[in-house]
């Protein structure tokens, strides 16, 4: 009787999916080092595979980019419908912060993956970016209503606050501890009751400008 084949298939099935995961473990990682500009053959590099082998799983930068960042990207979705889920407004707000942060920390190209605009999907990431935007807008609205965020809060100052986050990730990548420190200082100086007088005029930095200003620290 001839052998079964199926055990075969399996197995390629499975060194397949070990070379995506390694592809995307080692994009990941060189995004984060580089930027997600870095060459696609250093991704290729670093994860042992030839580059003909990484581009018939992902035919282009974009590709690879959304898949090596898709969980984090869902992860961020979620975090901004749970906030304004969320009938505590100040809650909602200080959680949907401490998410983000912690994406940047876990994942330092996420930042820029997210604000990038792939030209092959142009039309839905804007879209995904515009309702961040208004999501943004009305969970501070929400926490300024209930009086919890000081009333001179502007959403740019959260686009400053990532950006210096960031820096800090960059700069300490391996404490955690700092991290959560310093957005729990941060989230203390944004509450209403902490306000002993107005601040400067807001920042025109948007969430646009935080990826590729990361990745230039870098």
């Amino acid at each position: 009787m001839a052998p079964s084949r199926i055990p075969v298939r399996d197995d390629l099935r499975a060194d397949a999916r070990r070379n995506r995961e390694r592809i995307l473990a080692a994009a990941r990682a060189v995004f984060a080092e580089s930027g997600i500009d870095a060459p696609m053959a250093t991704v290729a590099r670093r994860a042992g595979v030839g580059v003909a082998t990484l581009y018939r799983r992902f035919p282009n930068r974009d590709a690879l980019v959304r898949a090596a960042f898709a969980r984090q990207m869902d992860t961020c979705t979620r975090a901004f419908a749970d906030a304004l889920a969320d009938r505590d407004p100040w809650r909602g707000f200080r959680r949907l912060v401490e998410v983000v942060c912690e994406l940047q920390r876990e994942e330092r190209g996420f930042p820029a993956a997210f604000v990038a605009a792939f030209p092959d999907d142009a039309v839905a990431h804007a879209r995904l970016r515009s309702q961040a935007d208004r999501s943004l807008a009305m969970l501070v609205r929400r926490a300024q209503a209930a009086g919890a965020l000081r009333a001179d809060f502007h959403p740019s100052d959260l686009a400053v606050v990532f950006a210096a986050h960031g820096g800090l990730v960059t700069a300490l990548p391996a404490d955690a501890a700092a991290s959560r420190r310093l957005v729990a200082y941060l989230l203390e100086a944004f509450r209403a009751d902490a306000a002993n007088g107005p601040l400067p005029a807001p920042s025109s930095t948007d969430f646009r400008q935080v990826g590729p200003a990361d990745r230039a620290a870098r």
